[in-house]
């Protein structure tokens, strides 16, 4: 396989093409490594341009009821970060899309920061979310991320303010994240005229690729998102409740199916 592209090379390519980025989540060892191996390769067999994989952690804060079931589900079957990079190291040359480590800063900061960051790059992701990392408290971690070009994607919340988003993007590496509520993950999602008007202001002030998560799953979420001339949309609950149901059989066709029309809603709307 040819070299993985980084997160941000990845936007630059998809923006030349005029593309919607596909990233879907999925939460890693529910309900097994097996299962979340295979899942990853079907993920990039279908086009998803970009995976977020989700660190099974105790007290998931910014996780809705379906993310924080897997991650318990997870933990309960005995599933540790190290098993968890030691099957992604184990798949990564069969999988094009870069990926994200959706991981809580207690996890980092038990594992050690420098360890963390060597161990995952090696493991093969490109990215790093931490949704519980204040932009105050960011300079140790971004900087061994540095070391490593590993990429730094931030969060936007909602109620941000203006001065707080212009420190946000001058901070973050490989994309902007905006949420596009208040609250967690799996959140009902529908038309949001203050959304689609941040948006627009992000996009004034920065050329970073700018990406929307946070309760989208359907046909029409995902056509309403397009519309705001975003350069990503994350599904995850969606995604997680899915892969769940489909993982009975081996070979997961039902997900796989999901992920064929997921990925055909985002080519027709974009």
């Amino acid at each position: 396989m040819e070299k993985k592209l980084s997160i941000s090379e990845t936007f630059t390519q998809l923006k030349q093409n005029n593309k919607c980025a596909f990233i879907p989540f999925i939460t890693a060892g529910d309900p097994n490594l097996e299962i979340t191996k295979k899942a990853l390769t079907i993920l990039s067999e279908e086009g998803a341009d970009i995976i977020e994989i989700g660190i099974p952690y105790s007290d998931p804060l910014a996780d809705g009821p379906v993310i924080q079931e897997a991650s318990a589900r997870a933990l309960k079957n005995g599933i540790t970060l190290d098993k968890i990079l030691k099957a992604v190291q184990e798949v990564q040359n069969m999988i094009a899309s870069p990926l994200i480590a959706f991981t809580y800063y207690n996890i980092i900061l038990n594992h050690g920061i420098n360890k963390f960051v060597n161990q995952i790059v090696q493991a093969g992701f490109k990215g790093i979310l931490v949704p519980d990392l204040p932009i105050e408290e960011i300079d140790i971690l971004e900087k061994e991320c540095k070391k490593r070009n590993l990429e730094l994607i931030l969060l936007i919340g909602p109620n941000s303010s203006k001065t707080r988003i212009k420190k946000i993007i001058k901070k973050a590496h490989g994309c902007l994240y905006l949420v596009s509520s208040t609250g967690v993950t799996g959140m009902k999602f529908g038309p949001n005229s203050y959304i689609e008007s941040l948006i627009q202001q992000i996009k004034q002030i920065s050329q970073q690729a700018l990406i929307v998560g946070f309760g989208i799953s359907t046909q029409d979420n995902i056509k309403l998102v397009q519309s705001w001339g975003v350069d990503g949309i994350v599904m995850g609950s969606s995604f997680v409740k899915q892969l769940f149901q489909a993982s009975s059989d081996p070979e997961l066709y039902a997900f796989r199916d999901y992920c064929q029309r997921i990925k055909h809603y985002m080519e027709i709307y974009k």
